[in-house]
């Protein structure tokens, strides 16, 4: 029997993107053909990008009928989405990459971003929420929720496997987020420079490459902190897990959150999460029960929840194994991939009958 054909839209190169893709294939037996826009939307090339963008409205659907696809699915229902609405080809899965794909909202192009999801949603068969704060955002934009899947990829709890590390004597954190200025790693250095001032034994270990790396540097040699902080730059993916079950903490502090794989990933493997006090963690953490919430960019109580989590092992103890059971019940991507796949063949085979 020949393989469904699956277009995907959409940045090739990003984890989530990757997670989804070989989900399909070794879940659904999918053969995945991929488009995607080739400037990058960083800095000067931001421009360059939206003309790219628009000018693919007018040739998305004779570019998409080269793939002979049975299925589009795409990423980002501002961009990627509306275009998988252009294309021509049924059945259409979206998903929505972060709480809203509508921001910033102070931006002149929110009205037209706001009109193109709209179409993007009423176009598609079937819309991913990742987490149920996704769905919220779904709901309030009255979007058709039998349409929607609130599910989110999971991760391969074979690769990140659990160790309990919280017995031991110091902290051992681990930030695992891209160095860029909106994780606000500068916010991490300067709470542990504070356990510094206060002589608590810790060790720092920031995991991974990006624009902010020089100056964080730098800022940990300012805070005197420099012999206590690995950068690691960006690692093997295969190294990752073994840095997580070696570290009993694990520390995330966006100002802006949707379904964090990082975060199950720390979860499944025994660090104890201390991340931003957002909508889209609270999905998953509960205020010092399993977890720690923290107000955003706020050092002090950062520092302060740190030391409240190091000192009450009992809780950790207690939450790092609820979290594993919860990864496992809640973001097993064997089984989620699987159920994803199984509506994806349905969505097709709705079509050809």
């Amino acid at each position: 029997m020949q393989k469904r054909r699956i277009l995907f839209l959409g940045e090739t190169y990003r984890a989530d993107a990757i997670t989804w893709m070989n989900g399909l294939k070794e879940f659904g037996d999918f053969e995945i053909v991929t488009w995607e826009l080739q400037t990058r939307s960083t800095g000067v090339s931001r421009l360059k990008r939206l003309m790219e963008l628009a000018k693919s409205f007018l040739t998305i659907k004779s570019a998409a009928k080269k793939f002979d696809a049975d299925m589009v699915i795409a990423e980002r229902t501002t961009s990627y989405g509306f275009l998988a609405a252009l294309s021509g080809i049924k059945p259409i899965a979206i998903a929505q990459q972060g709480i809203t794909d509508l921001w910033p909202k102070n931006s002149p192009l929110y009205p037209l971003k706001k009109i193109l999801q709209d179409y993007a949603f009423k176009k598609a068969d079937l819309i991913h929420a990742w987490g149920p704060v996704m769905a919220k955002h779904m709901e309030n934009s009255n979007v058709d929720m039998s349409k929607v899947m609130i599910l989110p990829k999971g991760i391969n709890l074979s690769f990140f496997e659990f160790e309990n590390n919280n017995n031991q004597p110091i902290i051992k954190a681990i930030v695992t987020r891209s160095l860029l200025p909106e994780y606000k790693h500068d916010i991490i250095l300067k709470a542990f420079a504070i356990l510094n001032k206060k002589n608590i034994p810790f060790e720092l270990t920031i995991v991974g490459g990006g624009i902010m790396q020089k100056s964080l540097i730098l800022l940990s040699e300012e805070l005197k902190i420099e012999d206590k902080v690995i950068f690691t730059g960006i690692i093997n993916n295969h190294d990752l897990p073994k840095l997580l079950q070696q570290s009993n903490f694990y520390i995330s502090m966006p100002t802006t959150e949707g379904v964090s794989a990082s975060l199950f990933e720390a979860m499944a493997c025994g660090s104890f999460p201390i991340v931003t006090d957002l909508p889209g963690n609270r999905s998953w953490v509960k205020q010092k029960e399993n977890g720690v919430l923290v107000e955003s960019e706020n050092i002090e109580i950062l520092a302060d929840s740190i030391i409240w989590a190091f000192q009450n092992s009992e809780i950790r103890q207690k939450a790092v194994l609820e979290n594993r059971k919860f990864i496992e019940e809640n973001a097993n991507y064997t089984v989620n991939m699987k159920k994803i796949a199984d509506e994806y063949h349905k969505l097709i085979s709705r079509k050809i009958n």
